[in-house]
């Protein structure tokens, strides 16, 4: 009898002594709030008018992170649109331009535009202003820039309206060269031939060069 009452006096101290140690551990735990007040959380709460720059990227990051939808191809900038598929079957290696049409569809191109004349930079935004005004008019549409007294640089979204626009330029009077993916076409205002034929940028100089060292190579076997 007297063991069993040690043995229930024993059970109830340890019962206590556990109670006690978990009140103690539950008090040392710190208050929770219902909601987190982080410096990154905060601006959760803020009134959209005071949102600052930082706050509209990490709502901008959040979108992006929980929007799950494709963009339209429509919706893409030049540069991220896929490009479209070749047909091979189609294609005429008679004729390289309009290959050369056909691998530029869709993609942005850049055409770099010399105007003949000397002109000051003033004259060359009228001229320039006056081409692009006549190629809306036939719905080819582009971004016009001059970078020089004489240098136009035209930013096209559609590679393959590149072509029809330097065949509009190579016809007139003060327009001296189109330059397209590093190959030069001459245009009326350039003094030369205008066969629409292209040639590599700083060939003609080479050429120039190399008539240049056969003439002292033949000076020097003279002497």
């Amino acid at each position: 009898m007297n063991n069993l009452v040690v043995r229930l006096m024993l059970s109830l101290v340890l019962y206590l002594c556990i109670e006690t140690a978990l009140s103690a551990g539950e008090a040392e735990k710190p208050e929770t709030k219902e909601d987190d007040d982080s410096p990154a959380e905060k601006w959760k709460k803020k009134d959209v008018r005071d949102y600052t720059d930082a706050d509209v990227e990490r709502l901008y990051q959040q979108w992006e992170e929980n929007d799950d939808d494709e963009l339209d191809p429509d919706d893409l900038s030049p540069y991220d649109k896929p490009k479209p598929k070749i047909d091979l079957s189609k294609l005429d290696m008679k004729d390289p331009e309009g290959m050369m049409k056909m691998t530029k569809k869709g993609q942005p191109i850049m055409v770099f535009i010399s105007v003949s004349g000397n002109p000051t930079q003033e004259e060359t935004e009228k001229i320039s202003s006056r081409w692009q005004d006549q190629l809306f008019n036939a719905n080819i549409n582009f971004k016009r820039y001059v970078v020089g007294p004489n240098r136009l640089l035209f930013h096209v979204d559609d590679g393959s309206w590149a072509f029809d626009i330097k065949n509009f330029l190579i016809q007139q009077e003060r327009c001296e060269s189109v330059t397209i993916d590093q190959q030069i076409y001459y245009g009326k205002g350039s003094g030369k031939k205008v066969d629409n034929h292209p040639h590599i940028v700083g060939e003609e100089e080479a050429e120039k060069n190399k008539n240049k060292e056969k003439k002292k190579k033949a000076k020097k076997e003279e002497l």
